[in-house]
């Protein structure tokens, strides 16, 4: 059986506050993450915000305080009682274990532990006791898109038992970084402006345009990352290798907040209403459903919101006997997709 590690601050004092580091304090999950702690009045002793050599020894101001940035080392976590990494895979890969074994309480918004069997994959409203099962210290942040789909589908699972999801996401830019925001709107200049647009990021044109997800393809399944990583990430988050999932990922010319049309196959019937009413009162959703005046969840709306809309609840005709069920969700990528993520786990420490 796996050892449990305890955060050991919640061994001291009650009224102790922790020590956080965020790695990739510059980037847009940095960025947001201060931004909910801020917002939230997540409580803390002390900040340590890392970043690379590049960023190194610039101020940054934040709660009316000045904190100078210091470089991301292996030494950086002494002392630290939670450190949130926002900086790629390969930086959790490095550093992760060196914050962990100096005792800090990880919680990697990277793909590099999701799918590690001694280190749990959290989504609060859908498995928040698994956050105390952590050999390695270490807690992964699920997939933006995988988050988003899970907060909705959940509950209906919960309920009646969900045999087959078929997911179809349209994810904005903001899931590439905040590069990728930049390269959006820059290319939006230079269209208005008759230049050659700027494609650094995704290679290609981007405003006006929309594509298969930029991450690889396996060529012999035909799947990509992105795909696989919601097939994979559902069956253990929602503790069911049974459960059934398809994706199909593409890349839209919106800023922030990404959009799904799920389609669901139960086990047992559940009718529209009996959805909606269900979902209404989840936690983490708002609903939007709106047919007479046509609202329905949209990624403008969604940005900068903690809750993911959910909306367009209907039958699926095509299945028989209340089978069948079709909904459209947005949520914020930066935040429910990964920084409200992360500080929801952390609170619940």
């Amino acid at each position: 059986m796996a050892l449990r590690q305890t955060a050991r601050w919640l061994s001291s004092a009650a009224t102790k506050k922790p020590v956080v580091a965020i790695a990739g304090i510059t980037g847009a999950v940095g960025q947001e993450l201060l931004e909910l702690i801020q917002e939230r009045n997540f409580p803390f002793a002390e900040l340590r915000p890392l970043a690379s050599a590049r960023s190194a020894g610039k101020d940054m101001e934040f709660m009316g305080e000045k904190f100078k940035i210091q470089e991301l080392t292996e030494n950086s976590f002494e002392g630290v009682d939670i450190a949130f990494f926002s900086a790629g895979g390969g930086i959790s890969k490095q550093f992760a274990p060196a914050a962990a074994k100096a005792g800090a309480v990880v919680i990697d918004n990277s793909s590099a532990y999701r799918m590690d069997p001694d280190c749990p994959l959290v989504v609060p409203e859908v498995n928040p006791e698994a956050i105390h099962n952590r050999p390695k210290g270490i807690i992964a942040n699920p997939n933006c898109s995988t988050i988003i789909m899970n907060v909705a589908v959940w509950p209906i699972h919960q309920k009646v038992g969900v045999d087959r999801v078929v997911v179809s996401t349209y994810q904005a830019a903001s899931g590439a970084g905040a590069a990728a925001m930049a390269e959006l709107e820059q290319q939006a200049k230079d269209f208005v402006e008759n230049k050659p647009l700027t494609q650094d990021i995704f290679g290609r044109q981007y405003i006006f345009n929309l594509f298969s997800h930029n991450s690889g393809i396996d060529l012999a399944t035909g799947y990509n990352e992105e795909e696989t990583k919601m097939v994979k990430e559902t069956k253990k988050i929602f503790n069911d290798p049974n459960i059934n999932v398809t994706a199909t990922c593409i890349r839209v010319p919106v800023l922030r907040a990404h959009c799904e049309s799920i389609n669901l196959t139960l086990k047992n019937p559940m009718s529209a209403d009996e959805a909606r009413e269900l979902l209404k009162n989840s936690p983490g959703i708002s609903i939007q459903d709106d047919r007479e005046k046509n609202i329905h969840p949209e990624p403008l709306q969604a940005s900068g919101i903690d809750d993911c809309f959910v909306g367009r609840i209907r039958q699926d005709v095509s299945q028989t006997g209340n089978l069948g069920l079709e909904m459209f969700v947005a949520g914020d990528q930066i935040r429910k997709g990964a920084a409200l993520n992360a500080i929801q786990i952390a609170e619940l420490l």
